[in-house]
């Protein structure tokens, strides 16, 4: 009887090969091994220990216990070992079990996992990475830029940030913005460094929600970015204009992922159902419902996956039907409060920048349908009525201004009503304004005479020109004296308020910002 080398239980020596085949689980003896006899005068003999290299760390822990260091050579008829089983010729880290085959990670993977893209030519949707694509023919020719790809939930960024590491050979580090520091981005360019003056193989850093790093954060990729010593490829479903630092966005390429239709969603469940029940698919699971579940998913690769793995769970059971299905899969729609699809609903961009986009254009256009239509579904989403109300507020000036000036005390009102009343009442008092304000007679007079008086203030010396004399305050003497507020005429003591005064510094005397007209001139060719 002899002590495996591994786990140092007691085995007969017939068994060795097994037992160890078998992870150290069978062939176990209940009896120590007895001691040996030394070849010469039979004097008991201290057998040789084990190397601590072949012991597990609960074995090194217990006292040296004299073990028999014996040659194991396998038979010929023991059988080869399993795909992915390791060989017992090499230490493993866990010795006490044989590590599962890969392929049971893969199988506990999610659909949207297991069904990755492993070509160029398997991503679905997406021209830049297609035959002929801009992004496609610098892959194929090694060389790949720093780049920001910019696309919404499910278009394949972070697939194709993989492929393009696996098609040019670089080593591929991935970090999230969520738990990577300055100090982790440091460590790995001082890898990629190495790695390159060893190898000459670069390093691509995909990082997964850049937009969430913190200018600090995004500074650290300026120089080792710059130097060409990694390769930075950001993901980011935000506008990177707004989101990513000028200085690094100027150092990256910027590529938009373009939304994925039905049929590239149809074509990716189609392949997914084949690859999952091959020539046998649930019954339940057809044409009709992939089609409802590719118009359900709204363009996100990643969420019809996930409603088809569900879809498949549901339909094994007898009593389910396909309207079961369909109502147990929870209607979500796809609007970001927090993101550009906020911006693109309400007003395009964020608050300090123009143009606004569909709600506000809408009523600027004058259809009430419309502004309807984009009222309710921001509503339906979760959108803050107050900031709704808020934005009807500044279209009663900028667009409806001067033709109807009951219309901003309107919706003044309305932002009231909101917050005294809440949801959902609330939302008869923002249609009320909406539609009020969409058939209401526009004017932009007010509002593009700002809009030229700032830009007058952008030129050279205009903002800083010096005050008319007569226009300034004087209310301590020496004020008075440097002529502070002399020759200056109250319009109030003059009949109907009637004064010849200048207003404008003398350097602007001529300029006008406030035109005659409410709207401008252009005639639309499209009506008839």
């Amino acid at each position: 009887m002899v002590e495996c080398p591994i786990c140092g239980k007691p085995v007969k020596e017939v068994h060795i090969n097994n037992h160890i085949d078998s992870g150290c689980e069978s062939h176990i003896e209940t009896q120590s091994p007895p001691a040996l006899s030394s070849p010469i005068g039979g004097a008991s003999q201290k057998p040789a220990a084990v190397s601590s290299f072949f012991q597990p760390p609960s074995a090194r822990k217990l006292s040296s216990a004299p073990v028999l260091h014996t040659a194991i050579k396998r038979p010929l008829d023991v059988a080869p070992l399993a795909d992915g089983a390791a060989d017992e010729s090499a230490p493993s880290a866990t010795p006490s079990k044989r590590p599962k085959p890969s392929n049971a990670f893969q199988q506990a993977a999610p659909l949207a996992e297991r069904m990755r893209p492993r070509t160029l030519d398997e991503v679905c949707g997406q021209d830049l990475v297609g035959p002929s694509g801009v992004l496609r023919g610098l892959i194929e020719q090694g060389r790949v830029p720093s780049m920001i790809l910019w696309g919404g939930p499910g278009t394949g960024k972070t697939t194709i940030a993989r492929l393009v590491a696996n098609t040019v050979g670089s080593r591929f580090v991935e970090i999230n913005s969520t738990s990577a520091g300055v100090a982790d981005c440091k460590k790995i360019f001082a890898e990629a460094k190495g790695e390159l003056s060893l190898s000459g193989r670069k390093t691509i850093i995909f990082c997964d929600e850049i937009h969430r790093f913190s200018k600090t954060q995004q500074d650290v990729f300026l120089g080792p970015v710059e130097s060409g010593q990694v390769v930075l490829i950001g993901a980011t479903t935000e506008n990177p204009s707004f989101k990513v630092q000028d200085s690094l966005l100027s150092r990256c390429r910027t590529f938009t992922l373009q939304r994925l239709t039905k049929d590239d969603i149809v074509s990716i469940l189609e392949r997914a159902l084949a690859s999952e029940h091959v020539s046998n698919p649930p019954p339940l699971v057809d044409a009709e419902l992939i089609s409802y579940l590719a118009t359900f998913a709204d363009g996100d690769a990643r969420t019809a996956l996930n409603l088809l793995e569900l879809a498949l769970g549901l339909a094994s059971r007898s009593s389910m039907t396909k309207d079961d299905i369909k109502k147990a899969l929870t209607k979500t729609l796809v609007y970001d409060r927090a993101g550009d699809q906020h911006y693109d609903t309400i007003s395009g961009k964020p608050p300090l920048l123009k143009p606004p986009l569909p709600f506000h254009k809408s009523v600027r256009g004058s259809d009430p349908d419309a502004s309807l239509y984009y009222l309710a579904r921001m509503l339906q989403s979760g959108e803050d009525p107050l900031y709704i109300a808020r934005r009807l507020i500044v279209i009663a000036s900028e667009d409806v201004g001067l033709a109807n000036n009951t219309l901003l005390p309107l919706a003044t009102a309305a932002h009231a009503a909101v917050e005294k009343i809440g949801l959902p009442e609330a939302r008869i008092n923002l249609a009320h304004t909406t539609v009020a304000l969409a058939l209401a007679p526009k004017s932009t007079r007010a509002y593009r005479a700002l809009a030229s008086a700032m830009a007058a203030c952008e030129e050279p010396g205009v903002a800083g020109l010096p005050i008319p004399m007569h226009l300034r305050n004087a209310p301590t003497r020496l004020m008075r004296e440097l002529g502070y507020g002399q020759e200056y005429k109250y319009p109030p003591d003059y009949k109907e308020g009637r004064v010849v005064q200048e207003y404008l510094p003398p350097e602007l005397r001529d300029r006008k910002f406030l035109d005659d007209l409410d709207l401008g001139t252009k005639v639309d060719p499209d009506i008839n």
